[in-house]
């Protein structure tokens, strides 16, 4: 398809993945990887999975935009895509759906679904910001892991009745359960690269949150909401707060919100916007014990801004945040990890 690009926004070519992934997402990749039989799984669930028929699918009851169908869509794809340096331009559809979600689903060559209800709910530049996220996912490698989780979910509800089987494949969906969250802020940040708008994007998390009525809605009161979500009342609050994670791929709009503010105004954005970026070509040379590092430092940095009281006390506990943040993940993970 000859659709011309965007020129108007900043490219980035030859950008890594690295230059907006959390690196907590990078990080929760690494740990899931260590659990006992992951690959195993993987690679048997590669084997049972069916990209062909998911594609078929949604080629079958969902709408693949192109020139001629959805073709302002379909300028958001080739327009992410090219921000992005992604090749090849990606698959859209557009499915009946009046719940907003959107995916990008595959292993081979990977593709985007995007519901008609959140369409439906954004207006031209929100939808940059959706598309250019799960563009994000495309490019970070994202989109198989995704599907191995949706896979695998459903695999657990069929064999609930064996409880050594189901309580196997839990630990394996919480660990992507964990991981997914973390992307989906990585992917926020793609989404931004994408439509170089902070308030544009704000506004499209405000309106997942409370719906097309954004007249009635303000980003301070919102940002408001989310420092008493984080600070709460005591140490009951935040167990409550992470007992509210388990089945959720989502992080809570508030936390999407409170992230993406504060990366836009970290200066980290601008310098990406300034060229000062890591490029795809060096992937082959980055450290992945230096990754591991990096995804300790996020989460204590993350901790020493929480409020929550329940943070800490596991942060005095623990003898500070790094250490208590590799504990909580190693008290999830541990049981599943191969002995050395």
């Amino acid at each position: 398809m000859s659709t011309t690009p965007d020129r108007t926004r900043i490219r980035f070519p030859d950008i890594s993945s690295r230059a907006y992934e959390h690196p907590a997402d990078r990080g929760a990749l690494v740990a899931l990887r260590s659990l006992r039989g992951f690959d195993t799984v993987l690679r048997k669930m590669a084997g049972l999975f069916s990209e062909r028929s998911l594609r078929l699918h949604y080629l079958s009851g969902a709408v693949r935009v192109g020139e001629t169908q959805f073709a302002d869509v379909h300028q958001d794809v080739v327009d992410a895509a090219h921000i992005l340096d992604l090749k090849p331009v990606p698959d859209l559809y557009v499915v009946l759906d009046p719940v907003p979600r959107a995916m990008a689903i595959g292993k081979d060559k990977p593709f985007i679904v995007v519901s008609t209800g959140l369409f439906d709910l954004l207006d031209a530049e929100e939808r940059r910001f959706v598309v250019g996220h799960e563009v994000g996912h495309i490019l970070s490698g994202h989109a198989v892991y995704r599907t191995l989780l949706l896979a695998l979910t459903n695999l657990a509800l069929r064999v609930a009745w064996l409880p050594m089987g189901y309580f196997g494949l839990r630990a394996i969906v919480l660990a992507l359960e964990e991981w997914h969250r973390k992307s989906e802020l990585s992917c926020d940040r793609a989404g931004l690269l994408t439509l170089q708008d902070p308030d544009a994007a704000k506004r499209t998390l405000m309106k997942l949150a409370g719906g097309s009525r954004l007249a009635e809605m303000d980003t301070e009161a919102f940002l408001q909401q989310a420092r008493e979500y984080d600070a709460a009342e005591d140490a009951r609050d935040g167990l409550l707060k992470l007992l509210s994670l388990m089945g959720r791929t989502h992080p809570h709009a508030v936390v999407r919100f409170a992230e993406l503010d504060h990366w836009a105004s970290s200066g980290e954005y601008s310098r990406i916007l300034a060229g000062d970026y890591p490029r795809r070509s060096e992937d082959a040379d980055a450290s992945i014990s230096q990754e591991a590092k990096n995804a300790a430092k996020s989460y204590q940095e993350a901790w020493n801004r929480s409020a929550d009281p329940l943070i800490k006390v596991l942060r005095d506990v623990a003898g500070g945040a790094q250490d208590a943040g590799g504990k909580i993940f190693d008290t999830v993970f541990n049981r599943n990890r191969p002995n050395t």
